[in-house]
């Protein structure tokens, strides 16, 4: 195992100096990225993230090996093509990680964490869980089950974690678009980030955007829709430990105080957030849709407003 280093923590000072370089060029262009609680908040929660680390790794270690020992379908090599397989296979297993942790809440209730800010910059990276590790890996165990050895696959796992740091900043608005084609950047994932009913649930890439517009869930960062970010009700709070547990708090409240069916209790673990067992909850898809019933009406009274001052009047005056 020695030859497959925590590359995380090697990444540690590249951070510190990219928040550094990060902060100097928004202070400079006059952006209020920043927000000094706010990111206090968000390194403080990082710290959690990598000290509980050290128990989800053997946890991680340990399933993985279990696995690659017993079940395991192949011996793929440690080489070359083998890491390129892994990279595809492992970003594949990361988008419906992700994704599925905006669709049901027992997952949300963790992932929450990294959507609390209501800022986006590098800092907002480091917003990570302190209950999501010890469960989220399922969604890699087809990987030492087809035959990846474990120890590159937690490597893997970490250069994309990486990779995603420096896509948390508004410093970049665009970059080439072949680039933006094919791999996520900051403009995919501040849509990502946004509050906005267009942008609730959309870009869940890791490295690379493509399975978003494979699986249907890219939007485009718009000018015209500036990404509004947080969460649909925040958490208004700097605290670490509520952000952290908050809504462990209110899913467990919602599945077992009041008079419900056993099945209405555990469908509030596997629904989406905002879903309520008497049908007065709204999901990200309801949203979606009155907002866009609200603009099409907007553009609608705008359209006829133009046409009603551009209307010639004729001799009678009327």
């Amino acid at each position: 195992m020695s030859d497959y280093p925590d590359v995380i923590l090697y990444a540690i000072p590249f951070f510190v100096i990219a928040m550094g370089l990060e902060l100097y060029v928004v202070t400079k262009r006059g952006l209020k990225d920043y927000n000094t609680k706010d990111a206090i908040t968000s390194i403080a929660m990082g710290l959690g993230n990598v000290g509980l680390g050290i128990f989800t790794k053997i946890l991680v270690f340990a399933s993985f090996f279990y696995i690659y020992d017993n079940f395991r379908l192949f011996t793929i090599p440690v080489t070359w093509w083998s890491f390129i397989l892994l990279f595809f296979l492992d970003d594949l297993s990361y988008y419906w990680f992700h994704r599925i942790s905006h669709e049901c809440r027992l997952f949300w209730a963790s992932h929450v964490v990294h959507h609390s800010s209501q800022y986006y910059n590098l800092s907002t990276a480091l917003r990570q869980t302190w209950s999501g590790g010890f469960y989220t890996f399922i969604f890699w165990f087809w990987l030492p089950f087809l035959g990846f050895h474990p120890g590159l696959i937690v490597l893997q796992m970490s250069l994309s974690l990486i990779y995603q740091f420096w896509i948390h900043t508004e410093a970049i608005d665009k970059t080439p678009s072949w680039f933006e084609a094919v791999f996520n950047t900051p403009s995919h994932h501040r849509v990502h980030h946004g509050s906005n009913p267009l942008y609730l649930d959309k870009n869940h890439a890791g490295i690379l955007i493509i399975w978003d517009k494979l699986f249907g869930t890219f939007q485009e960062e718009l000018a015209e829709e500036k990404v509004v970010y947080g969460l649909v009700s925040n958490i208004n709070t700097y605290n670490p430990i509520k952000i952290a547990f908050i809504e462990w708090v209110q899913l467990f409240k919602a599945a077992f105080t009041g008079r419900k069916s056993l099945k209405n209790r555990l469908l509030y673990f596997i629904k989406p957030p905002g879903w309520k067992h008497d049908g007065t909850g709204k999901l990200s898809a309801d949203l979606r849709k009155e907002w866009l019933q609200d603009t099409m009406h907007s553009q609608s009274v705008e359209k006829k407003e133009v046409f009603i001052k551009k209307r010639p009047v004729n001799k009678s005056g009327l």
